[in-house]
């Protein structure tokens, strides 16, 4: 996983708000890859959705909070369905073409849908991504602080896991770590879809 090879497991792990009961597991790992290894060997499947979130690098991460919400979609009939397509089509646009402009649409639609849904943190990781989060005609940048990536696309992760039957979380889960680890070798981060 030579994407999230050089982050800093100390730094990531400070982002991720662990139990000890985690941390105790992740006790002798050497790296991040290690430490989402041993997570996801020992039943923390949350906590390595979010260790992921922060290791790999913004404009992947956000590339992985769309395709957990492409493998996990909201049902049809869902109020607001619409909105929450847009904003994920706005995403990956965003990790498609880096326009700033984009960018700043996919804040838009986030906000919209009032941060309800995985589509609206997708939405909200690409925006964080940038170099600013002060409006275009602000005379100096404000830089995003730098974990907001990762919580807004565990939060994505976390939701997409959410959906439909309660009793395949966790299945949903483990597919996603496995998109994740797609996208950390330079794949796509398309895999199979899977039981809902």
């Amino acid at each position: 996983m030579n994407k999230i090879a050089q982050a800093p497991l100390d730094q990531l792990v400070s982002r991720c708000q662990l139990s000890p009961e985690a941390l105790a597991a992740i006790a002798e790992a050497a790296d991040a890859a290690a430490a989402i290894e041993a997570l996801e060997s020992n039943g923390f499947l949350a906590e390595a959705v979010r260790l992921f979130a922060h290791a790999l690098p913004k404009r992947e991460a956000v590339w992985w909070a769309c395709m957990c919400t492409r493998l996990a979609p909201a049902d049809a009939g869902t109020p607001g369905r619409e909105a929450d397509l847009k904003a994920l089509e706005t995403t990956e646009n965003w990790v498609r073409q880096q326009d700033e402009d984009v960018r700043r649409q996919a804040i838009g639609q986030a906000r919209a849908i009032g941060f309800q849904t995985a589509e609206a943190w997708a939405a909200a990781a690409a925006f964080w991504s940038g170099d600013s989060m002060a409006p275009p005609e602000a005379p100096a940048p404000i830089p995003p602080p730098p974990e907001l990536v990762g919580v807004a696309v565990a939060g994505a992760v976390t939701l997409a896991g959410a959906r439909g039957d309660p009793r395949l979380q966790n299945d949903r889960l483990k597919r996603f770590l496995l998109s994740a680890r797609d996208i950390a070798a330079g794949g796509s981060g398309r895999v199979a879809q899977g039981s809902r």
